[in-house]
């Protein structure tokens, strides 16, 4: 993504944010080059760059001197700067995390509320942000993310079945989530944001284009371009779980028949595997997963497909090994340098890290747009900074 600056004075907090995101995609980096990324001047960006060492969000050191006078510093994002909450909520519970800006998880904590129902959920949310302010030594604690089961505000099939949560339909959910914690408050998708954190902090950091194929209790999927997942018109992009793959399959909650994620989801493996074990769910699931590969390959043309979620390691790694070999599509080229299939550098973390970042991304970034955000009031990132 290009980040450019502007030199109107109304345009001040958004160059903050496009100096700040520079340094986090870029850094180590000195000030000239970030006021030739962002054009703007180098005293602007200088000034800037001091308002960021003002509130502990940026550190620097001098680079090796190559000529007179004082080598130019070498800028990067302090990691222990600030912070967000990220949240995960299935119909198998609440999950969350207290996130620093390396994507590292300082703390966490799961809630065994199953379904989780609105009302409990936020009071439990709201205890845990609590909780985790103690832990942030005084420092920024910028927002909260929600990561939940897709698709939204789709009549058919948005909170209707297994794999969603049920009692949710009609909730403001980034307000309530803004009301809990006292903090700017930001939902997405689970597979969105599971696809968010894997481009920043995991297996898709190195990758310009790649398709995240998320195991949560349902199936979901999202095209990664750029560091930016792909969401579509309305934002439900990726709802490969309610492709029909098995003519007069298995009726689904959306209303379709045969629906890949009756067969190939956390809650298909729950469902099938304490009736006909595990080994026979493998060897039910695996043919189907294959097609699916395939499937995105053809479509999306992925530089790789990234595989994660929350279903445990070993078992998906079992399920993926055993939809080898692929067979061709136009991805199966000899001159690859990425495996077709690669696993979640993040594991079941990449969610939880996700959620955070969309606070990350909607409060320290220009990507204005991703997720539904409520409750930012004033500037949190500016307001406790002496330079106006």
């Amino acid at each position: 993504m290009s980040l450019k600056g502007t030199n109107q004075e109304f345009g001040r907090p958004y160059n903050r944010r496009i100096v700040l995101e520079t340094i986090r995609q870029h850094g180590p980096i000195e000030r000239a080059a970030i006021a030739r990324r962002v054009g703007l001047t180098v005293q602007t960006v200088a000034n800037i760059i001091r308002e960021l060492e003002e509130l502990g969000l940026v550190s620097g050191e001098r680079t090796h001197k190559k000529s007179r006078g004082s080598p130019p510093m070498s800028l990067t994002l302090n990691p222990q700067g600030a912070y967000a909450i990220g949240v995960n909520v299935t119909p198998r519970g609440i999950e969350a995390a207290l996130v620093d800006l390396a994507g590292d998880i300082v703390a966490s904590e799961r809630l065994n509320i199953s379904p989780p129902h609105p009302d409990d959920s936020f009071r439990e949310i709201g205890q845990l942000a609590q909780r985790f302010r103690t832990k942030t030594g005084g420092r920024l604690l910028l927002g909260a993310g929600l990561a939940m089961p897709g698709p939204f505000d789709v009549e058919s099939m948005s909170f209707v079945g297994p794999t969603t949560l049920e009692s949710w339909r009609g909730v403001a959910v980034a307000e309530r989530l803004s009301e809990a914690t006292g903090l700017a408050g930001f939902v997405e998708t689970d597979t969105a944001a599971a696809a968010l954190g894997e481009s920043l902090y995991g297996a898709g950091r190195n990758v310009g284009a790649f398709y995240y194929l998320y195991f949560g209790v349902g199936l979901g999927g999202s095209m990664v371009k750029d560091g930016v997942p792909l969401r579509g018109y309305y934002g439900n992009a990726g709802e490969i779980g309610h492709v029909p793959l098995v003519p007069n399959g298995r009726p689904c909650s959306c209303g379709n028949k045969g629906c890949l994620e009756r067969y190939v989801s956390l809650e298909a493996y729950q469902r099938r595997a304490p009736i006909i074990g595990q080994a026979a769910w493998i060897e039910e699931a695996a043919p189907l997963l294959r097609n699916a590969i395939v499937t995105i390959e053809n479509l999306f043309d992925p530089e790789t497909v990234v595989v994660g979620g929350i279903m445990d390691d070993q078992l998906l790694g079992e399920l993926v090994a055993a939809a080898d070999p692929l067979p061709t599509s136009v991805a199966d080229r000899k001159e690859r340098a990425a495996p077709r299939i690669m696993r979640s550098a993040s594991g079941q973390d990449a969610v939880l890290r996700g959620a955070a970042s969309l606070a990350f991304s909607g409060v320290l970034s220009p990507r204005f747009g991703f997720g539904q955000a409520a409750g930012a009031g004033a500037d949190p990132l500016f307001a406790r900074s002496r330079v106006a």
